[in-house]
């Protein structure tokens, strides 16, 4: 890679976001249920993943060592010129809360420790050490599977500081499921779903259209039901439309069963219809996986589709409801316009209430947001009796912590919170709770809140 000139930020689009996203990588590892027939399996890499994309190779030359890993990203981030103050950690590695106590814990306390660029004696300490650490973890995302979201498993990934979980929904339909050896249902689906999100989590799914059995009709018809459904309704997505890939038991039976993948028109057709029936409350982290065209038997072998599609909807300036194509990065024109209006969105999402706060300018520009929860049924002691704020997240370029940006620390977060606030307490709860990544914690703190638990919570 060449050196950026002094000033110049490589691949800005990286932090437009707000962070500084860090992709560490699990030790190779089976799934517990065996294979589900569109999944390559790799015994070299962890199963779902193929040894071709980017972060999977660099894991694999760093031997999966989480520090390394760490150390390495931020490293790069920093010769590109992209701030490295607030960092979101994401893991990868199919069906994290399989892997035995010990690697996850030593796992996660050594990414900890990267970030704090020096060693612990335990998670607890490395966790403590970040809360003012330069590189400060603002959010720790992991992999999952529904039926590995038990309440035992929950209280788990938050004592690791975990903020949000991707769980693989696929499709919801529970035939398709049996073909395809998912080994789960849509029931667990709906109890993982709800768990996570009275446990404060975000939730993502990852829905992959184009499966076998599964026709354009009837990949719309269910991913209607994604939001339709109150049982579900997710905070982000990422849309996986199904490959042929070698290795997977789908390479060897795709002729048998005669099954044709998706055309990329076809692709891109039901990928566009699935971003304009997304809500504002939810994001489209994704779309595509980044399997190189060596590693496809047929189908669609583009990867940077996402492009395409997004540019053909703003020529043809389509509204789109969804978070990303509104964010203030990635519409900087359009979100010249500073005179901002708060918007409140409310819906009920596994069996509890959801409040949605967002800054929006008069063109849908999306400048800031709150998600806010009425739990259905709380498991967790710290959280009885309280309203609980899921996410909190400023857009704009990532500005450095003490520093005002030109979006960030404007004080935009604060009153978020404090409409939040006041919102619970009229809606007659006494306390509020936030699930924060442990980078966060101070930030609350300044706000009066306490840490209980795992959460950041205030008497209000």
């Amino acid at each position: 890679m060449l050196l950026p000139k002094e000033g110049e930020v490589r691949k800005p689009s990286k932090t437009m976001a707000g962070v500084t996203p860090i992709t560490v990588v699990l030790k190779p590892r089976k799934c517990n249920h065996g294979t589900c027939i569109y999944c390559p399996g790799g015994d070299a890499t962890p199963q779902s993943y193929t040894d071709r994309s980017p972060p999977i190779m660099r894991a694999m030359r760093l031997e999966f060592d989480p520090y390394v890993q760490v150390e390495a990203r931020l490293r790069a981030f920093s010769v590109m010129h992209h701030p490295t103050d607030k960092i979101e950690l994401i893991i990868l590695g199919g069906t994290f809360l399989q892997y035995e106590k010990n690697y996850k814990e030593w796992f996660v306390k050594r990414c900890y420790d990267a970030l704090n660029e020096k060693d612990s004696k335990d998670l607890d300490e490395a966790k403590k050490i970040n809360e003012t650490a330069r590189h400060r973890c603002v959010a720790l995302c992991i992999e999952n599977r529904p039926d590995n979201c038990s309440q035992d498993e929950i209280k788990e990934i938050l004592e690791l500081g975990a903020t949000r979980v991707e769980i693989g929904v696929q499709v919801l339909d529970d035939e398709v499921y049996k073909k395809t050896n998912r080994g789960h249902n849509i029931k667990e689906v709906v109890e993982a779903t709800q768990r996570l999100k009275d446990a404060g989590f975000k939730v993502g799914y990852h829905i992959m259209p184009g499966l076998p059995g599964v026709s354009m009709k009837k990949d719309i018809e269910l991913f209607k039901k994604v939001f339709s459904d109150s049982e579900f309704r997710p905070d982000q997505l990422k849309l996986y439309p199904c490959q042929v890939v070698k290795g997977s038991p789908l390479a060897e039976l795709y002729k048998r069963i005669d099954y044709k993948p998706y055309t990329e028109k076809e692709t891109k057709k039901i990928l566009i219809d699935m971003i304009k029936l997304t809500p504002r409350y939810c994001r489209v982290m994704r779309i595509m996986r980044q399997f190189p065209p060596e590693h496809l038997t047929v189908g669609v072998t583009r990867i940077d589709l996402r492009r395409d599609i997004e540019d053909g909807l703003r020529k043809k300036k389509t509204k789109i409801r969804e978070i990303r194509m509104r964010e203030i990065g990635f519409n900087i024109e359009l979100g010249k316009d500073r005179r901002l209006k708060l918007k409140k969105t409310e819906y009920i999402a596994s069996n509890g209430k959801e409040i949605f706060f967002e800054f929006v300018n008069k063109h849908n520009i999306l400048f800031a947001l709150l998600r806010m929860r009425f739990p259905y049924k709380t498991f967790l002691p710290e959280l009885k009796d309280s309203a609980i704020i899921r996410e909190l997240h400023v857009y704009g370029k990532t500005t450095a912590l003490g520093e005002e940006g030109d979006i960030q620390h404007k004080g935009l977060g604060k009153m978020l919170m404090k409409k939040a606030e006041e919102t619970a307490k009229e809606a007659g709860y006494k306390k509020i709770a936030v699930i924060s990544g442990v980078g966060v914690r101070e930030y609350y703190r300044k706000l009066g809140y306490e840490l209980h638990g795992e959460y950041m919570v205030k008497m209000i």
